[in-house]
């Protein structure tokens, strides 16, 4: 990237999830002329993770810069799921301004509303782009309506009595590269969204005055060059190569360090630097141990920045290293310090997250913002090599100061086909939700609003996905905690469970089918207390799925023939920790995930459910 800019712009990019955003930023680079010709540049560029490409969705926030007209853009893709709102919530702290994507159809969703609020609270400057209008079901009038309408509801509820309503409103098909002021307009590029982005809308990065260094610790890194690496914006004053500087950390033992090397972002790239000025974000090198919400400083002048704060998890689930009778068969790590070092990691750089020991040592609390973000912690842990179990997700629960119960609610909004919509709600009103909205999106789709406790969430997108034939859209905000409204069974039926150890076969799965469905295939192998299956019934069903068919001296036309068996649900980590309940484990290693009871031995335990 050319060093001839005049200007700086620090701008997040931010949606509801599967808006367009990460396509929006690829169109951003490619026609700002950020790449050479001769690169070969692949679709969804920022998503550079390994699970993020084969999801499809943004897990971690990721910066990038591109030159437009003499105007350095610090760019911020960020995820669009809400479990992800920590990445969010510090992603803002680093910029000046954010462009709203919002979908032509589906209109503001509750991410939408959740990064509205966070960046109306820190006073951002706002522009919003109405992307996907070439879908044949837009609804472009109604959504520009739906936004303004949410931008006075937010001014009202935050008490912003001076907030400027004069938003900028573009309208673009990401997909197709193009943007426009105008919807019946269609152009060929996606300058207007560039030219926004440098215009006197967006201000210069905020500053102090003065010469002495503050700069605050939004996210880390590592290379295996460098060493710990912390990235952040200058708040004040200048970085410099080689000078010593105080790391201010939450214990407030404020450490001397000595800066190795500066970094700014160039492109999808890192530039080194020998100083950098108030407004850049930089990445540097030469400081051990930094956390996100720390301050780096000037030694001279001690003066730490307020930290980093984003809301509290809402889930928290127990993980375990593995005591499976098939431990140790696929994994290289299988000790609690191993798993211990992971956690303590993944908190570093995920300020979302949570984690605190038990009274068995084996034995973890990992606490998150949902089921998806925990998920991906512990498909991050097998593809390292770890062999480890989780338990079923479970809301943390607070008292208020008359020693009641609360639970944390949720509102969920659901885009459905009408002729779903009676069992959504059938559904719905079991797991204690309450229905606050219904309308119609068209003719043949319908917008569901639904107050809900977040434990009645757990184990329903898979159910949901069912009841939609996959053609239904969920989202949910958090609500805060509300009075708990009474106990609830996680699953309705019962397990299937093995009673010994051996190889299943074919002849005995097929004489299981009547009683229920099975999770397994013939040739796995099997021990006493592991779960093979979803029962027809309430209860637990101990079986054996190792028998052999008996050989006899009988043969007649058919009788060999081979047990033609259904197919078996994806076992996937998230269908997973949807399905166990609370005395089943997920056992998790690099190329299985098998679900077992808790008390592996039947005699230890009631097939009975409470």
């Amino acid at each position: 990237m050319s060093k001839n800019y005049s200007k700086l712009k620090n701008i997040a990019v931010v949606a509801h999830v599967d808006h367009g955003k990460t396509t929006m930023v690829d169109c951003l680079l490619r026609q700002s002329n950020t790449f050479d010709e001769r690169e070969q540049i692949v679709e969804r560029v920022m998503d550079s993770g390994e699970i993020e490409k084969e999801r499809g969705i943004t897990i971690t926030a990721k910066n990038c810069a591109l030159v437009w007209k003499e105007t350095k853009i610090n760019l911020l893709d960020t995820p669009g799921h809400a479990d992800f709102g920590g990445e969010v919530e510090r992603s803002l702290m680093m910029v000046d301004g954010i462009v709203l994507l919002v979908d032509a159809s589906e209109g503001p969703l509750p991410q939408t509303r959740f990064v509205l609020t966070k960046a109306m609270e820190q006073n951002l400057k706002i522009a919003v782009v109405i992307n996907k209008i070439d879908r044949p079901d837009e609804r472009i009038e109604e959504v520009k309506n739906e936004i303004e309408e949410l931008f006075l509801e937010l001014a009202s509820m935050l008490n912003i009595t001076d907030f400027d309503l004069d938003i900028p409103i573009l309208y673009a098909s990401a997909r197709s590269g193009w943007a426009t002021h105008d919807p019946k307009v269609v152009r060929t590029d996606v300058h207007p969204i560039l030219d926004l982005m440098i215009s006197d809308f967006f201000p210069s990065p905020r500053t102090s005055e003065g010469p002495d260094l503050q700069l605050l610790v939004t996210n880390l890194s590592y290379s295996p060059y460098l060493g710990p690496l912390a990235i952040g914006r200058i708040q004040r004053g200048t970085i410099k190569k080689g000078a010593s500087y105080t790391l201010c950390d939450v214990d407030k033992k404020n450490k001397a360090s000595k800066i190795t090397a500066i970094q700014e972002f160039s492109a999808l790239a890192i530039t080194e630097v020998e100083s950098a000025d108030a407004g850049e974000i930089v990445i540097v090198a030469g400081i051990d141990n930094a956390k996100i919400g720390d301050t780096i400083v000037s030694t001279s002048k001690i003066e730490p920045l307020p930290r980093i704060t984003v809301e509290p998890p809402t889930v928290g689930v127990q993980v375990s290293v593995s005591t499976s009778p098939m431990s140790g068969q696929e994994g290289e790590y299988l000790t609690s310090r191993k798993l211990e070092e992971f956690l303590q990691d993944s908190i570093k750089t995920n300020v979302a997250l949570q984690y605190e020991g038990t009274d068995d040592p084996k034995v973890f609390i990992l606490k998150g913002r949902g089921e998806l973000q925990l998920a991906i912690v512990f498909e991050q842990l097998r593809r390292k090599g770890y062999e480890l179990m989780v338990g079923r997700p479970q809301v943390i629960f607070q008292t208020d100061e008359n020693g009641e119960r609360l639970e944390p609610f949720e509102k969920v909004v659901l885009d459905i086909p009408n002729e779903s919509t009676g069992a959504i709600t059938e559904r719905l009103s079991t797991r204690k939700g309450i229905m606050e909205n219904m309308m119609p999106l068209g003719e043949t789709r319908t917008r569901m609003v639904f107050i809900i406790p977040s434990r009645g969430l757990i184990g329903y997108r898979g159910i949901f996905l069912t009841d939609t034939r996959g053609a239904g859209l969920m989202s949910s905000e958090f609500m805060g905690y509300r009075p708990y409204t009474g106990d609830m069974l996680g699953r309705q039926n019962g397990a299937l469970v093995s009673d010994r150890a051996g190889k299943m076969t074919p002849y005995a799965l097929y004489n299981l089918l009547s009683s229920g469905k099975q999770f397994v295939k013939p040739g796995e192998m099997t021990y006493e207390g592991m779960v093979i299956g979803e029962a027809t019934r309430p209860n637990d069903l101990v079986l054996n799925c190792v028998r052999e068919k008996h050989l006899t001296s009988v043969r007649t036309a058919g009788k060999d023939e081979q047990p033609i068996l259904p197919p078996i649900v994806n076992r996937t980590l998230e269908w997973a920790l949807d399905w166990i309940d609370n005395d089943e484990w997920v056992e998790i290693t690099p190329q299985s995930i098998r679900i077992r009871k808790k008390e592996l031995q039947g005699n230890k335990r009631s097939v009975k459910r409470s």
